[in-house]
Formats: structure tokens, C-alpha cells, sequence
């Protein structure tokens, strides 16, 4: 990331996103949930939107079920959503493993409430295992295929972080565990604040640690993803979801959206999410950098 570019001073930023603020007609209200990943999402999408003339007004900082109501009863026009959250969470249906046909039923089943998805990235914000890339290569483990064997022939050897949730859910720890024929046992799972479950791998606390495949610690830590090679964890892609009406006054929101959704993917915000959870570096700076840095954005 050029170094340059991090010295722009917020104000500047402000400026550019508040632009258009007095201009009277195209306007629309993008929401967004309360981490970072949903934070970058929402402020590119603005300054994006902010270009092509719209004054966007922003609601981030909200919980998963609060923003999507707020999108069905129109307080939100628009936001990227996982395909994953709306076909098991909001809508009580089984998970698809293909992305594309797990994309399309959820398109299908949220026209009746009146939202038009739209541009399905390759951002996949899903669970997954983690290890040490160290460990991993010492014990000769590539896929959770590979992590079941290890622990059928090692029983009691290996530990594993988790929350509370993916511990007990049935797409969660349960549900892998009896898709690949293991069980770590009680005593060798550990439960603790999702916040703290790579950093005790990396500690050398335990040996496996849930994750989300975006998750900056990944990058910090230096672990490594296991495959999921029976394709347990349903996809969790990030794409845009939007009120029926606004996109019918405003089509042209979709080839703009479409710039983030076809050069984004999970190592892309990865690091992204890096720069700010990590690096400490803001939320607007990181969205605003990576735009001018692929040619979406002139510098200011």
C-alpha cells in the first residue's frame, strides 16, 4: 500500500465522502454491521457512490437482525450482506454448499420482501479451521480430512479454541466433526471470547482455532486455513443487497457496486481488515487508499 497515500488527513476524506451533501436529488442511505470488515465495505461503496454524484447518508455500527430489518422496512436502502446469514438466519433454510445456487435462492426468496440482491462477490466471510502454519506442517495437516485422521490415530492429543456459539451449533463444531467423522471431546475444546481464539493458537495455548476466512489475525499470526474439503461451511458471500424501489430509481447503483464485487476476494479483504485491526489504521484511510490504488478513485 503506498505510504503516501496514509498521510491524507481524515478531514480530506470527510470532505470527499460530504461532497455532494447539498446537492439536491440522488441520495440513499447505506447500512452496514458493527466489524470491521462490514465498515470497509459500507465506506467504499459511499465514496464510490459519492463520485457518481449520489449524497449517501450511513448507518454502520448495527447488529446483524437490526440493519437487516431496517433494510426490509426501507430505513436502509442498501447494504452487502452474506449470502449465508440471509438464506440460514433470515430466511430458516437449509445451507447450499455451491455459492452460485445458494446465491440464487436467495434471490429468489427476498424478492417476496422486497429486496433485489445483486453482485456476489468472492468475499467469503465463512467458518473455518485454523492452524499454525508451523504445526500444520509438522503434523502434515492440509485439510480437515487430514485433521480428522490425525486425531482418530492421536485421540486426546490435539486442542481446539472456539466460542461458546460454534461450539454448540449445529453448522458449527458439531456438525464438522460429524461430517468428518471425529470428535475433539469435551476436555479438548476450549471456549472463550471469539476475540481470543487465534491469538491462544498462536500463544501455543491450543492447536485448532475456529476462524472466519477473512479474519486479519490470520495474516498477523501466520496461520493457515484448512480446506474444507467435503464442503461443510456453507458460503458466506458478500453481496449487495438493496431495496426493489431504490434500485428501480437508481439501476446505475449496480454497475457501480460492481467494481468492488469483481476485484475483491478473501485474501483482498484480509488484508484489509489488517490495515485497520491490526495496523491500527482507519476505517476510511484503508477504504480510500485501496480505491485510488486500482484506478476506481482519482487521489484528491
Amino acid at each position: 500500500m503506498n505510504n503516501s497515500l496514509k498521510l491524507i488527513p481524515l478531514l480530506v476524506i470527510s470532505l470527499i465522502l460530504s461532497a455532494c451533501s447539498g446537492v439536491a436529488g440522488k441520495e440513499v442511505t447505506v447500512g452496514g454491521k458493527n466489524f470491521t470488515e462490514q465498515y470497509l465495505l459500507s465506506e467504499m461503496t459511499a465514496f464510490l457512490l459519492v463520485e457518481e454524484g449520489f449524497k449517501v447518508n450511513q448507518m454502520n455500527n448495527l447488529g446483524s437482525s437490526v440493519v437487516r430489518s431496517a433494510l426490509v422496512n426501507g430505513q436502509v436502502d442498501m447494504m452487502w450482506e452474506y449470502t449465508g446469514t440471509a438464506l440460514i438466519t433470515y430466511m430458516g433454510e437449509d445451507s447450499i454448499a455451491d455459492p452460485e445456487e445458494a446465491y440464487e435462492k436467495v434471490k429468489e426468496l427476498d424478492r417476496e420482501n422486497g429486496i433485489h440482491w445483486m453482485n456476489m462477490s468472492e468475499v467469503n466471510n465463512t467458518y473455518a479451521l485454523a492452524m499454525t502454519s508451523e504445526q500444520a506442517q509438522e503434523l502434515g495437516i492440509v485439510s480437515i480430512s487430514d485433521l480428522a485422521a490425525y486425531i482418530n490415530d492421536n485421540p486426546g492429543e490435539l486442542s481446539m479454541a472456539s466460542d461458546a456459539e460454534f461450539a454448540n451449533r449445529s453448522d458449527g463444531l458439531p456438525g464438522v466433526e460429524e461430517t468428518y467423522g471425529f470428535g475433539f471431546g469435551s476436555p479438548q475444546v476450549n471456549q472463550m471470547d471469539i476475540g481470543l481464539t487465534q491469538r491462544s493458537l498462536d500463544n501455543g495455548q491450543v492447536d485448532v482455532s475456529v476462524a472466519f476466512e477473512t479474519d486479519a489475525t490470520i495474516r498477523s499470526y501466520d496461520l493457515v486455513v484448512l480446506e474444507d474439503d467435503k464442503q461443510f461451511f456453507p458460503p458466506y458471500r458478500a453481496a449487495v443487497s438493496i431495496n426493489q424501489e431504490v434500485f428501480d430509481e437508481y439501476p446505475e447503483i449496480e454497475e457501480i457496486t460492481a467494481r468492488l464485487a469483481e476485484n475483491l476476494n478473501s485474501e483482498i479483504m484480509r488484508e484489509l481488515n489488517y490495515y485497520v485491526d491490526v495496523e491500527g489504521q482507519s476505517v476510511s484511510v484503508v477504504a480510500y487508499d485501496w480505491l485510488v490504488e486500482n484506478g476506481f478513485l482519482e487521489e484528491k
